[in-house]
């Protein structure tokens, strides 16, 4: 998986350098190349000689080797690499990659690098949770980092928490991970929607929902870094994507979504509906402000909005799949089952409000996924990003079966 790699491995001012001599040993085992790039700090917790010795060539610091003049070319790297890993990755490096400080090697071949970057955090736990760091960490997520989350244990001030380096074998099964995944959806198109729908009350007034768009975002990104070409029909929502093979269509109503789900999936392989529809609008929307007047209460009529699922449902063809999802707060089977033969669909991922971290505006989720034939398969609470690779997977069975 990893022989013939090309891996950068960045080191910065931080106890858990003494950790990185192994990452680079069991890379070097597993027939990467490494090359090693130190940040100035980073030499006071290990030598240069011990990391070169383990990877076969000299380590780099600077811009310039101060003897000879050699310019280190970090354009040259950047391009050079299969991918980059910064162990340990300091506060301050985390944000100067974040900003784009480019003041030193290491950086400036991050900005430079064309592969994958993989950020494994070390520091003590306030500094880990501090707000500037949770913000940097999620900005540099949001640029399509791969961040590998510290472990909880003994820090070097002695204090418990969040914060120590993951393990270098860790590490290195992270690497292995992602360059042995299948790209088992080469060649397929996939439709899939995601976050809220808003139904216009007035000019400022709105009914909507508290979806994120977070779990559909990231099946759009598990789609696409296995291959997939994917168009992803989005409500209002902040989320960015990274992937090039992801086309988005942002969207604001329930009919604007179906409209635009309408025109995409007529030739998609497969179809994912995670966006969370508005089941009805206002029958009208007032041109102007309604104002408050006196006592009375002004009365709302609504109207149901077009069923986006049923009616993909309604028009799938032979080896198409549809997916859909539905968030229950009871007889959360039971509904969901119904939802399947309603609708047509292949499978449905079923969550539940009563779980706890799971639904809206959180980074994990819980979830069974049910098929048509009445088999399931209930997950624990996971990141949503390992829900989406969870919920591919099934996908990828399923189309294996066509």
């Amino acid at each position: 998986m990893l022989s013939g790699k090309h891996i950068i491995v960045g080191i910065t001012g931080g106890i858990a350098a003494y950790k990185t001599a192994t990452l680079v040993r069991l890379l070097i085992k597993a027939g990467a190349e490494v090359q090693v790039i130190m940040t100035p700090n980073a030499r006071e917790f290990i030598t240069p000689v011990t990391l070169s010795t383990l990877s076969g060539k000299p380590v780099i610091s600077e811009f310039f080797t101060a003897n000879t003049g050699q310019w280190n070319s970090h354009v040259d790297l950047g391009l050079w690499a299969d991918a980059m890993v910064v162990a340990p990755a300091t506060a301050s490096t985390i944000a100067k990659m974040a900003t784009g400080v480019a003041d030193n090697m290491l950086v400036t071949t991050y900005l430079s690098a064309k592969a994958p970057v993989f950020v494994a955090p070390a520091m003590d736990l306030d500094m880990m949770r501090h707000h500037s760091t949770v913000h940097n960490l999620e900005l540099l997520r949001s640029y399509g980092n791969h961040i590998i989350e510290p472990a909880t244990g003994e820090l070097a001030s002695h204090l418990m928490g969040k914060g120590r380096m993951e393990e270098p074998e860790n590490i290195l099964k992270v690497l292995q991970a992602f360059f042995d995944k299948k790209q088992d959806l080469e060649s397929r198109h996939i439709v899939i929607t995601a976050g809220p729908t808003v139904e216009r009350l007035d000019p400022v007034r709105f009914i909507s929902n508290f979806s994120s768009g977070k779990m559909g975002f990231a099946l759009a990104e598990e789609c696409a870094s296995r291959g997939a070409k994917v168009t992803l029909v989005s409500g209002p929502v902040s989320l960015k994507v990274n992937n090039p093979s992801i086309s988005r269509i942002d969207v604001e109503s329930a009919s604007q979504m179906h409209d635009a789900v309408m025109d995409v999936c007529g030739d998609a392989d497969v179809a994912i509906m995670c966006a969370a529809v508005a089941d009805y609008r206002p029958k009208s929307v007032a041109s102007r402000k309604i104002k408050r007047e006196h006592d009375d209460i002004p009365v709302i009529e609504l109207e149901k909005n077009p069923d986006i699922a049923k009616a993909v449902g309604q028009l799938k063809r032979r080896g198409q799949l549809l997916v859909g999802f539905a968030l229950e707060t009871d007889n959360e089977q039971s509904n969901a089952l119904e939802k399947i033969k309603k609708k047509n669909l292949d499978m449905i991922v079923l969550n539940s409000l009563r779980d706890k971290n799971a639904g809206f505006q959180v980074d994990t989720n819980k979830v069974t996924i049910m098929r048509r034939d009445g088999s399931s398969k209930a997950y624990a609470c996971k990141p949503k990003r390992e829900v989406a690779a969870d919920i591919v997977d099934e996908i990828v069975e399923l189309l294996k079966k066509d």
